[in-house]
């Protein structure tokens, strides 16, 4: 991506696991039943889910939904397909399918996931094989009062941050407005285009309305801005060949006053949209919690009212 030499990336996923040994756990992306399905995946035993771990007997179920192989403009042809020879690892035309957490087994002519076994071979719905690279927004201001004070938390003292959600259409959860970014897009573009489309709801808009937030939004999405992560998601659609990576991006409107001229209209994929405070109370879709709190670590917001959860 182009972000700028400024962006600040507190974590980089490498040295969380390598593409063998885990270090962290994925946990959504073992559930069952797999998302809009029936479909039950095998059970994984937590010391079994690196695939350093020796387990003949494995036998995960294998699925891939109907509207991916239906054949959408956006996913792969199956690996047996004749013609498709897709080039794993590196950018394959205008797809990209290099891993921003570096190589990746392939194994069998499929890849094989970074952070170990799911329970279910395929690409459920998820339209490539091996990453599938999105990006979030992580738009922000701060809570204030009716005087337009900042407003603090009662227990930990810390000023409370404020973030544009969205409640997803396909399970009900509360979620950043992210999504896929497109062949030959930069992180950048779909960074902006995804906020656009699902919380302003820019897809239903005339050209003149358009126009009218284009301005303000590039303000705001042209400022300073830091990366918050970059790589794997534990994301209930990962599979052991297809999995989620995003690169999400902290927006922060310091006075709050380009937001409060851009009106919150929900969008595309997006039920509901609004301004929610965050703390560690909020329960939301994939690891979206842990991009939250890493942004409030990085404004020095209010996260737990404990203290010693902060560390």
């Amino acid at each position: 991506s182009n972000l700028s030499a400024s962006c600040w990336s507190p974590l980089h996923p490498v040295n969380m696991f390598n593409s063998y040994n885990v270090k962290f756990h994925h946990r959504k992306a073992l559930t069952s039943p797999y998302p809009g399905s029936h479909i039950e995946r095998s059970q994984v035993p937590e010391d079994k889910v690196g695939w350093l771990t020796e387990w003949e007997d494995y036998n995960p179920v294998e699925y891939t939904a109907k509207s991916v192989l239906a054949g959408p403009n956006w996913a792969d042809p199956q690996i047996s397909d004749e013609g498709f020879s897709p080039k794993f690892n590196e950018r394959d035309g205008e797809v990209e399918r290099k891993s921003l957490n570096g190589l990746y087994v392939v194994k069998n002519g499929r890849p094989r996931n970074p952070a170990g076994r799911t329970g279910l071979t395929g690409r459920g719905l998820l339209g490539r094989w091996g990453p599938n690279h999105a990006a979030d927004p992580v738009v922000t201001r701060w809570k204030r009062d009716g005087s337009g004070n900042k407003v603090a938390h009662p227990v930990s003292g810390k000023n409370i941050l404020q973030f544009v959600a969205i409640k997803r259409r396909d399970c009900g959860e509360w979620a950043i407005p992210g999504g896929m970014v497109d062949p030959g897009e930069k992180i950048t573009a779909t960074l902006k285009r995804e906020f656009e489309e699902e919380a302003l709801n820019s897809l239903q808009k005339s050209p003149e309305e358009k126009a009218k937030f284009e301005k303000q939004l590039q303000k705001l999405f042209s400022q300073e801005h830091f990366v918050v992560y970059r790589g794997y998601v534990d994301d209930p659609r990962n599979t052991d060949n297809a999995w989620m990576e995003t690169e999400a991006v902290n927006y922060h409107d310091e006075t709050g006053e380009t937001m409060d001229n851009l009106p919150l209209e929900a969008g595309d994929d997006a039920g509901v949209v609004k301004w929610v405070d965050i703390s560690e109370k909020l329960e939301l879709y994939a690891s979206h919690s842990y991009f939250i709190k890493l942004v409030t670590e990085k404004r020095g917001a209010h996260w737990s009212e404990d203290p010693g959860s902060e560390c």
